[in-house]
């Protein structure tokens, strides 16, 4: 469950979401799409749901600090002290470790029960201790989501599609267009006419983009000995999984086959693969295939690409360079060089270093890509913490449980055939380079 500040970012979200279709209707001056108005109405839907949960828990808010709020004193007693600070704050944990430690505390025989662990009205959770464990306190799980998605190299680029409410998956509207050579929008046609001319119609085509939620989950057993160390858990053990979740997102994210799992950018049909050279060795990149992959970008959108690759590719990019006279131009600019940028530039975008690409030589060893509008990833709820003081109580552990529920596909199923240049010249959100057997 989020918090009210959370559900309020969230509707200011979908709202800008909403109005992002108005201006591009009054920008294009045309009346909404069928397609445009059901995503509306689905936004607004989600934002009154929204508001409806922000009223309930405002109304608990209300009525919580009634109940807590003491009666006035008839008489005060002389140099009694008189409280001052926010007791509020004594119904959070300061930190990750500190509730741990809580639990584990409240699992022993004659174990006192932090009371903590069981205020619903400053965000915490409860079950039954005895037949699951406790959720972890929700800003902690916020604090996780942010660090999975605000920070993530791939998952924080991604147009991210919140699913709210009982459903387990959304389908989405995305144009069913391979081939702009004599329609736009998968079949939108416009003309030049003369005045009072017959006026052809046309109508734009759609294909629906299915994101059926898949879980991540992943599972830790701490020894009684770690728990008495509240900042090592919270270093140790949070920190690990937050990065094992974004490494293996990641990795969904280019490698993934779309069963139990997002669709890999890989494996997607819309994928451009670049031809190797004639003549060209095994294991080598050259200038040609560097130009040829940039070449296939859609151009309007160039800003938003950036590379990806294999971290053993770097001595080959290292000699990359275009020849001019007796010199050359590098078309690798390597961190802190020219540009005095944090990371490598190719061509002037941004180029990044993963473990999910593959080895050098093998397709996927590079990619050119486009996540922001090329992938959609739904998701929901961010990360859920929670722990067992039980599961495994004959060998001193505490079993901690981290489940992440997440889906994600390229907006488009084919790559695309430009206006001019045939079929042979695609263009797509994501191109790699084939096979350099």
């Amino acid at each position: 469950m989020k918090t009210i500040s959370q559900y309020k970012e969230d509707i200011k979200a979908l709202m800008k979401k909403a109005s992002d279709i108005d201006a591009k209707c009054i920008n294009e001056n045309r009346d909404p799409l069928e397609a445009e108005l059901t995503l509306k109405n689905e936004l607004l839907d989600t934002v009154q749901e929204y508001q409806e949960i922000i009223k309930t828990m405002e109304r608990q808010d209300r009525m919580r600090e009634s109940l807590e709020k003491p009666g006035d004193a008839l008489t005060v007693p002389k140099n009694a002290k008189i409280e001052t600070s926010d007791s509020r704050s004594k119904d959070k944990f300061g930190s990750l470790g500190e509730q741990l430690m809580a639990v584990i505390n409240a699992g022993k025989p004659n174990g006192k029960v932090d009371p903590r662990l069981y205020n619903a009205a400053s965000g915490m959770n409860e079950t039954v201790p005895s037949e699951g464990g406790f959720l972890i306190q929700q800003d902690f799980t916020t604090r996780a989501y942010e660090d999975l998605f605000d920070n993530g190299l791939i998952a924080g680029k991604c147009d991210k599609v919140p699913i709210s409410g009982n459903a387990n998956g959304t389908v989405l509207n995305g144009f069913d267009e391979t081939s702009r050579a004599s329609s736009t929008a998968g079949g939108v046609v416009v003309y030049w006419t003369d005045e009072a001319e017959l006026k052809t119609a046309s109508k734009p085509k759609f294909r629906r983009v299915e994101l059926n939620l898949k879980k991540m989950h992943g599972l830790c057993y701490l020894t009684d000995e770690m728990m008495m160390d509240a900042a090592q858990v919270e270093a140790t053990v949070s920190n690990a999984f937050i990065k094992a979740m974004d490494f293996k997102l990641q990795d969904g994210i280019i490698n993934g086959t779309g069963a139990g799992m997002p669709l890999g950018v890989l494996n997607a049909g819309c994928l451009v693969a670049v031809a190797k050279e004639a003549g060209q060795a095994a294991d080598t990149i050259v200038a040609q295939n560097i130009m040829k992959m940039y070449a296939r970008r859609f151009a309007s959108l160039t800003a938003n690409y950036a590379w990806y690759y294999n971290q053993n590719i770097e001595p080959q990019l290292y000699q990359l360079s275009l020849a001019v006279g007796t010199g050359g131009i590098p078309l690798y600019m390597p961190p802190g060089g020219m540009s005095e940028t944090p990371y490598s530039r190719i061509m002037g975008l941004p180029a990044y270093a993963i473990e999910q690409a593959a080895a050098l030589g093998d397709q996927g060893d590079i990619i050119l890509a486009d996540f922001k509008d090329g992938y959609v990833l739904a998701e929901k709820g961010g990360v859920k913490t929670d722990m067992s003081i039980h599961v495994r109580f004959a060998y001193d552990e505490t079993a901690l449980r981290f489940v992440l529920r997440v889906d994600g596909q390229p907006w488009r199923a084919s790559a695309l055939t430009p206006y001019k240049g045939g079929t042979s010249d695609t263009q797509s959100h994501f191109i790699t380079l084939a096979a350099r057997a």
